[in-house]
C-alpha cells in the first residue's frame, strides 16, 4: 500500500474524523468563553429585559416599553422567542446561564454549518474544512444574538433547496413552512429565507418559460423542480410567517428597516467592509471561490449565481451580512465536490453524542481558565458598561428623568430600571430622528441645547469619551457629581 493510500484509509478512520470534529467545536466554544460577547454585547440587555417583561406580564408589548420617550410608540418584540430563551436562561443560572445561552448559540451556528456542507459535501473532510474557513470569516465578528437563529435556520433552508434540486423532487422541501413558523419568531431576517425561496421559485419559473419559447441557453441547467408544488411551498412559507403574536405587522418592521439611513452611517456593523480585519478578507476570497466554482461548472446554475450576487451585494454593503454572503458560496463549493462514487456515511447520533460530551467536558475544564464565571462575567460587565456609576446613583438618587448615551441604553434599561432609559439599541423603536438627535447630543454638537429630550432631563449619564461631557462641564444648567474611567454623571442645578 503507498503512502498516500495509507493517509487515505487513515483519514477514514471515523475516531478521527469524530476527534476532528471535537476539536473544531471545542475551539469554537473556547474562543466564545474568551471573548465574553455574551455578557460584553451593547444589545442583548434590552432582548434580557424585553424577555422579562413578557415572562413577567403574560403578554407581547406593541408600544415602546421600557423606554420614557418612545413609550407610546407602536413597536413589535420581533424576536420574542429569542428573548424568552434568554431571559429564562438568566432567571435559571443567572449570569452564567446567560453567558452559557451565548456560548451555545454559538456553537449551535458552528455545527450547523458543518452540518451544512457535511450533507452537500458527501465527505467528511472538505466539509471539516471549509467549516473552519467560514467561521473565520464572520462568527467571531458578531454578538450572539437573535441573528444567530437566522443563520442556521437559512443554512438548513438553502441545504434543504440545493438537496431537492439535485435530485428533482420537492419533497424536501415541504419542511420549509414548519421552519418559517419558528423563524418568524426567532428574528426578522426570516425575510432573508423568504427571499432564498422566492428567488428559487423564480429562477425555475424564469427557466421554464424561456425554454417554453426555446430561448433557454444550453450553457444554463434546466429547471428540477416541479413549480406547481414549489409555487404551494413558497405560499405555505409566506402563509407560515403570519403565524405568531404579530402576524402581518412584522412586514411593517421591515418596511421600516428598509427605509433607515442614519444607522446605517452611525453603527460600525451595519458600515460597509472596511477591510481592516482579516475576516474581511476570508470573507471576500470564499465569495470569489463561490463564483469560480458556480462559474467553472459545465452548465452554470441560474439560481446559484443569482443568490451570489444578490448575496455579494448585500454583504458588501453591510459587515453584520457577511454570513449571507459566505454560507452560500460554500454551500455551492461543497455541493460542486459531491460525487455519489465517494459518499461517505454520515455520522450516527451515537457518534454525534460523543462528540458534544467531549465538547461539554472540555469547555468545562477550560471555562475557569478563561474568566467565564460569574466574578469573571462580573468584572467583563464592569469593564464595559457603568456599573460603578449606576451604584453610585442607587446610593444617592437624584431626582429625574434619565438622559443617557445611546451604547448604554439597553444596559440601564436592565440595571438601572428605576430610570427609563432616552434611548437604547431598538433603532425600529425611535427612527433616523431621535437617533441621529441623540448622536449629535451625544458628541457635543452646538444644537444641544435645543434638544428637549436632554433640556427635560434630572440626571445625565454619559460615556467619558462623549462630546457632551465637556460641553456640560461649561454648562451652568448642570453640575457634574459622578466620574470614573466610564462614566460621567451630571444633575441639572
Amino acid at each position: 500500500m503507498s503512502a498516500v493510500q495509507e493517509l487515505r484509509a487513515l483519514l477514514r478512520l471515523r475516531l478521527l474524523q469524530m476527534a476532528a470534529l471535537t476539536g473544531l467545536l471545542a475551539a469554537v466554544g473556547f474562543i466564545a468563553l474568551s471573548l465574553k460577547y455574551c455578557v460584553r454585547d451593547l444589545d442583548i440587555w434590552w432582548h434580557l429585559k424585553v424577555g422579562d417583561w413578557i415572562v413577567q406580564n403574560s403578554a407581547f408589548p406593541h408600544t415602546g416599553i421600557l423606554s420614557r420617550t418612545a413609550a407610546n410608540r407602536p413597536w413589535v418584540a420581533y424576536s420574542w422567542g429569542y428573548e424568552i430563551l434568554l431571559s429564562r436562561a438568566y432567571a435559571w443560572f443567572g449570569l452564567l446561564g446567560m453567558g452559557m445561552f451565548g456560548v451555545l448559540l454559538t456553537l449551535a451556528v458552528a455545527y450547523c454549518i458543518f452540518w451544512m456542507l457535511r450533507r452537500l459535501a458527501g465527505r467528511f473532510w472538505p466539509a471539516f474544512g471549509l467549516t473552519a474557513i467560514v467561521c473565520s470569516a464572520f462568527l467571531f465578528d458578531m454578538m450572539p444574538r437573535p441573528g444567530f437563529f437566522s443563520i442556521i435556520l437559512f443554512s438548513i433552508t438553502l441545504t434543504l433547496i440545493l438537496e431537492a434540486n439535485r435530485v428533482g423532487q420537492v419533497q424536501k422541501l415541504y419542511w420549509l413552512p414548519l421552519i418559517f413558523v419558528f423563524w418568524s419568531n426567532l428574528h426578522i431576517q426570516f425575510i432573508y429565507g423568504l427571499f432564498l425561496v422566492g428567488l428559487f421559485l423564480g429562477v425555475n419559473l424564469v427557466q421554464r418559460v424561456a425554454a417554453q419559447f426555446g430561448l433557454l441557453p444550453g450553457l444554463l441547467t434546466p429547471a428540477a423542480v416541479p413549480l406547481g408544488p414549489l409555487t404551494i411551498v413558497f405560499v405555505a412559507c409566506m402563509l407560515a410567517t403570519l403565524i405568531g403574536p404579530y402576524s402581518y405587522h412584522l412586514y411593517g418592521v421591515i418596511v421600516s428597516y428598509s427605509h433607515a439611513k442614519l444607522t446605517y452611517s452611525m453603527i460600525k456593523e451595519l458600515q460597509p467592509l472596511s477591510f481592516r480585519a482579516y475576516s474581511n478578507y476570508v470573507e471576500l476570497l470564499l465569495g470569489a471561490a463561490g463564483f469560480f466554482v458556480v462559474g467553472r461548472q459545465k452548465r452554470i446554475d441560474l439560481f446559484k449565481l443569482a443568490l451570489l450576487v444578490c448575496a455579494s451585494v448585500a454583504a458588501f454593503r453591510t459587515m453584520r451580512d457577511a454570513w449571507f454572503l459566505c454560507i452560500p458560496a460554500a454551500a455551492f463549493i461543497a455541493d460542486a465536490l459531491f460525487e455519489e462514487t465517494e459518499h461517505e456515511p454520515h455520522e450516527t447520533a451515537f457518534q454525534l453524542a460523543g462528540v458534544f460530551a467531549c465538547v461539554a467536558v472540555t469547555l468545562l475544564l477550560f471555562a475557569r481558565g478563561t474568566g467565564f464565571t460569574t466574578r469573571g462575567l462580573d468584572r467583563a460587565i464592569s469593564a464595559t458598561f457603568p456599573v460603578n456609576a449606576v451604584n453610585f446613583l442607587r446610593q444617592n438618587p437624584p431626582p429625574g428623568p434619565l438622559y443617557n448615551t445611546f451604547d448604554w441604553g439597553g444596559f440601564l434599561m436592565w440595571y438601572m430600571p428605576q430610570y427609563p432609559v432616552s434611548v437604547d439599541g431598538r433603532n425600529d423603536l425611535y427612527g433616523d430622528e431621535m437617533d441621529g438627535r441623540s448622536f449629535k447630543t451625544d458628541n457635543g454638537d452646538p444644537s444641544y441645547s435645543s434638544d428637549p429630550v436632554l433640556n427635560e432631563s434630572g440626571v445625565v449619564l454619559l460615556q467619558k469619551t462623549d462630546g457632551l461631557v465637556s460641553t456640560l462641564d461649561l454648562d451652568s444648567r448642570f453640575r457634574k457629581i459622578y466620574e470614573d474611567q466610564l462614566a460621567t454623571v451630571f444633575v441639572r442645578q
